[in-house]
This record gives structure tokens, C-alpha cells and sequence, in this order.
């Protein structure tokens, strides 16, 4: 009686086997999907592109995805990012911490909407305390272009986040190639791929076809715990030519618990604008000032009545290089905290 069948089985096996102990030493990284550019396509008769795929989808456009890591999809929501609010980011925070404390992950991936892409960059920087890679990714063009960006992306994420040395670097963003840190990105471009950068602090690193190369770190990185579900309405109000200050008097009288005013220059205001943020602090409520310059840091400078030294001696905190969006999430983040002093707050603010 011949004993082949037996030996095939036997092999067949032991092949199954190898192929299984493989697949399991590959890297698990978690896809966390919430929608946006990237997962939209072109509506026949809006003729416009909105949500229409999925992570899941999304994933299948990127076969070899399968050479680097097992993918784990999780798709909580898919809104477009302006849509993005408090509420959201809480929960986005949760999952994305559940992940990284599985041993097994090696970290996350979220793709996401360009427009507030920033904001969630920052916002997830400042609220996961984790040494693993959290790359945020997005797409300048929709999934029904012929040149959709959302694939390159999502392969370079992934190579981002299974590489030794992109651990401790916090929260990433990564587009068209290259790396950005979560405090400085910003986006520069309504539509060109190559829309964000981070100004005269330059990129983290590259993503090349043969490695991922870092040139950089992120330094300014600070932990502020979530300690509630709602978040503290925070407002921002603009400085420009002729400002008169009723809609921050109004915000404050409708009873926000914080405003961050985008100055110009160093972060200084017209004399109305100022009398409005002295009304705010007479009222008990905190002001950050920030400014509407692309580069550089507020200052307590200018002596004239608005400009920042008179600003902040009359009790306004400055936001440093932070600009005014991510200041807010950075200001919404310190008062649920019981952070309220100007003290305390020009503290946080100059980490």
C-alpha cells in the first residue's frame, strides 16, 4: 500500500502551516475610517462628489497593502470633515485609544476630510498619550478620478506606521509623500495634492519607494486628558479692518466659556476689538489670542491700546505659535480640565 497520500497530505499541511505562521507575523495595524474626499465619489446627477465608499472599499483599491501589514478596518463614521465637531472627536479619541492599547496593533491609521484635517491631527496629538504611530491621511480628489491620491496615501500610512523609527513622534499627517507633525500642519491649497505643509518648521520626513526617512521630531508635544463627554464651547472671533467687537461681547453674553481671538500680526487688535476682550475677562471668561499670520508666534509687544502687551496685561493669554483653530482645541481641552487661570492657561500655551 503506497503511503503518498499520506506524505501529500502531510506536506499540504505543513505548507498551510508556514503560509498561517506568515500571515500572523505580519504587523496589525488598525484603519480607523471617518470619511471625506477620500471616500467620495461623483454623485450622476448631483454631479458632484459625495460620501460612496468605505474603509473597507477603500483598502481593495490597495492590493499591496497586503506585503506590509494585516489591515483592520474599523469605519465609525463617513461625513465630510467639516462636519467634524467635539462630540465626534471624543469618540474618535476612544477608538483610536482601544486600539493602540492592544499589544498586537502597532498602530493607527485614520483617514479623514482635508478641510479640518488639522484640527483632528492636533486634537488626537494632544488627547492619546501612546509612543505608537498615529498617521491621519486624506485625498485632494475624490475616488472617481482617474489620479485618486486616497490609495498612495493609505500604502504610505501604512509603511509609516509599522517602521521602528516613526515611534514617539505623536500624531502625523501624511500626503503626497510627505510627513507632518500634527502641531505645525496646516492646509495651504483648496486643491493642488501638495496642500499641506508646515511652514518655516518643514516637514518631518519622506516616504520613498525603498523607506520612510525622517528628518525631523516633534518637540512641543503636550497630554491633556479627556474628563467629560461635552467639550466647553469655545469661540473664536476674527480681527480685521474695522472690527468692533459685538460678536465677542454677543458670544459672551449668550455664555461661552472661552474665546480665542485671531489677531493680526504679533496678535494685536483695533482698540474696539480690545475693549470687547477686557469686557470678556471683566465677565470671567478666558481669552486667548492667537494670530492670522501663516508663520511665527504672538507676542505680548505692541504698547498701544489692542496690541499685545496691553492685551495681555489686561488678563488675555497668548497662544504662542498655535494658530487659532488648533488654540481653541487646545483651550476647549484645559478648561474641561479645570485649567481656568491665566497663569496656569499662558502655561499650557508656552509648552
Amino acid at each position: 500500500m503506497s503511503n503518498k497520500p499520506v506524505q501529500l497530505t502531510l506536506f499540504t499541511a505543513l505548507l498551510i502551516s508556514s503560509i498561517s505562521v506568515w500571515a500572523q507575523s505580519k504587523p496589525i495595524v488598525a484603519f480607523v475610517a471617518t470619511g471625506g474626499t477620500i471616500a467620495m465619489k461623483i454623485d450622476p446627477i448631483k454631479n458632484a462628489p459625495v460620501p460612496a465608499i468605505n474603509g473597507d472599499d477603500l483598502l481593495a483599491t490597495v492590493p499591496d497593502i497586503g506585503k506590509y501589514a494585516t489591515i483592520e478596518v474599523n469605519n465609525i463614521s463617513n461625513v465630510p470633515s467639516d462636519y467634524m465637531n467635539p462630540t465626534r472627536w471624543v469618540q474618535l479619541t476612544k477608538v483610536v485609544q482601544t486600539a493602540l492599547d492592544r499589544a498586537d496593533v502597532s498602530g493607527v491609521i485614520v483617514s479623514h476630510g482635508t478641510d479640518t484635517l488639522e484640527e483632528t491631527a492636533y486634537w488626537l496629538d494632544v488627547t492619546l498619550d501612546v509612543k505608537k504611530p498615529v498617521v491621519l491621511i486624506g485625498a485632494q480628489r475624490n475616488a472617481s478620478a482617474p489620479d485618486f491620491d486616497g490609495p498612495r496615501n493609505l500604502l504610505n500610512a501604512t509603511r509609516i506606521v509599522i517602521d521602528p523609527s516613526s515611534k514617539g513622534k505623536g500624531v502625523m499627517l501624511a500626503m503626497n509623500n510627505q510627513i507632518n507633525s500634527a502641531r505645525y500642519v496646516t492646509k495651504t491649497h483648496t486643491a493642488n495634492v501638495e496642500t499641506f505643509n508646515s511652514g518655516e518648521f518643514g516637514f518631518l520626513g519622506e516616504v520613498y519607494p525603498d523607506r520612510v526617512m525622517y528628518a525631523n521630531a516633534p518637540v512641543r508635544r503636550q497630554h491633556v486628558p479627556i474628563r467629560t463627554e461635552k467639550m466647553p464651547d469655545v469661540e473664536i472671533v476674527p480681527m480685521y479692518g474695522g472690527a468692533d467687537g459685538v460678536a465677542l461681547r454677543n458670544a459672551v453674553d449668550r455664555g461661552v466659556k472661552g474665546i480665542v481671538v485671531q489677531g493680526a500680526g504679533m496678535g494685536n487688535m483695533n482698540e474696539s476689538l480690545y475693549e470687547a476682550v477686557k469686557y470678556a475677562i471683566s465677565k470671567g471668561v478666558p481669552v486667548v489670542v492667537s494670530t492670522r499670520v501663516p508663520n511665527g508666534r504672538v507676542m505680548a509687544n505692541y504698547g498701544y491700546a489692542g496690541g499685545g502687551k496691553t492685551t495681555y496685561d489686561a488678563g488675555a493669554v497668548m497662544a504662542d505659535d498655535l494658530k487659532a483653530p488648533k488654540a481653541r482645541i487646545l483651550l476647549m481641552l484645559l478648561l474641561q480640565n479645570g485649567v481656568t487661570s491665566k497663569a496656569d492657561l499662558q502655561e499650557a500655551f508656552n509648552k
